[in-house]
């Protein structure tokens, strides 16, 4: 897959519509091309392919950079694979009474790598001590795994901690493009999961007194307090502030709140040093970031089917973990790329399919690289 396309036609000034009218395709298949790398499987990849080399020459742009790195592809984004879902063929084929990429169930499902248990204990040393942390990951690595495990965890050890959790529906940095979730949207939350009886007061300033007197005697009664906010890299900057407003809320000495955001890679953008808008966030808000599974992917496997009740290797072939590796993560980035929880399931789910439908009783190397 290539997205070499993309910073040659702006090189050149070429508009996607040109480009397409040259190719005689919609202009919706161009810009697949550019942004993803793909091609529909009704056109011919290497008739595209040479279409667009001889236009780029006609053209006088760099059509030599895009004939070396021109290998359309009609697949998906591993990433962005509709959910795969295992077929009653293939858990027949692999004798599996469990789906091992089922949603967690119980704390004994979560995978834990050196990596997750870091972040595993900051959330709980967060929700038990204060603190601002957020938790940094792209799609389908497992924030909110982390989040409902220590939901879990609270609850199984009993401890006194009331978590809130402003509504993120519709989210978005501005109102234009959504809601913004906004300082009133999270007091709102926090009256409602700690005084869910009490009317919250319409100023902004008569609000803020009313809502630090209840956590105050919240505190004082034994609870903890922990803010939870899923999709925050929609956050806009003036919510960012607020929320060091409402660390700062204290009894004494003590520490009533810690905030725990849970986000996109785009917020490393909003809270970069270089950003004066946030300044006072940054130095306060502690970033940790889920990494991809990397070299414990091996691991994570074994543990993921062992769950299932079924050994990996009854499943996998060495060679197949190997080029699922390949697949997801570059060979320059080897043990980084895509090899996240999500992406891992979606490809293997796809592989296992296959090679229910082909026949061979493990997932090979072959099945692999045709999925």
């Amino acid at each position: 897959m290539t997205r070499a396309l993309k910073p040659i036609l702006r090189a050149a000034g070429i508009k996607q519509g040109a480009l397409a009218s040259a190719l005689g395709v919609p202009r919706s298949v161009v810009n697949g091309l550019i942004n993803h790398g793909q091609l529909p499987a009704r056109y011919d990849r290497e008739e595209i392919a040479g279409r667009i080399t001889t236009y780029l020459k006609d053209q006088g742009a760099d059509w030599s950079t895009w004939q070396q790195q021109s290998a359309i592809t009609d697949e998906e984004d591993p990433m962005t694979f509709r959910k795969q879902t295992l077929t009653p063929q293939a858990r027949r084929h692999f004798e599996l009474t469990a789906d091992p990429f089922a949603d967690v169930q119980d704390v004994a499902d979560v995978f834990m790598s050196d990596d997750i248990r870091y972040v595993r204990e900051v959330l709980y040393g967060t929700a038990l001590h204060g603190g601002f942390v957020a938790v940094v990951g792209e799609s389908g690595a497992g924030k909110s795994t982390l989040r409902e495990e220590l939901m879990d965890r609270l609850q199984r050890e009993q401890r006194d901690v009331h978590v809130i959790e402003p509504a993120v529906l519709a989210s978005a940095e501005t109102d234009a493009k959504g809601k913004p979730v906004k300082a009133q949207h999270i007091a709102e939350a926090i009256m409602a999961t700690v005084a869910p009886l009490e009317q919250l007061k319409s100023s902004p300033d008569a609000r803020f007194r009313q809502v630090k007197k209840t956590l105050v005697e919240s505190g004082q009664s034994g609870y903890r307090h922990l803010i939870v906010i899923e999709e925050a890299h929609t956050l806009p900057a003036s919510t960012l502030n607020h929320l060091k407003r409402f660390l700062e809320i204290k009894d004494g000495l003590r520490k009533l709140i810690g905030i725990v955001l849970l986000a996109q890679p785009e917020l490393l953008l909003k809270l970069s040093e270089s950003n004066p808008a946030v300044r006072e966030v940054v130095q306060r808000c502690e970033v940790v970031t889920l990494m991809p599974l990397g070299q414990n992917l091996d691991g994570y496997l074994k543990h993921r089917f062992e769950r299932a009740g079924v050994p990996v290797a009854r499943v996998l072939e060495r060679d197949a973990v190997d080029a699922l590796r390949d697949r997801l993560a570059p060979t320059k980035q080897k043990g980084m790329g895509q090899l996240y929880p999500l992406a891992v399931h979606n490809l293997l789910a796809r592989a296992m399919n296959l090679a229910a439908e082909l026949g061979p009783p493990r997932v090979t190397v072959d099945v692999m690289r045709g999925v």
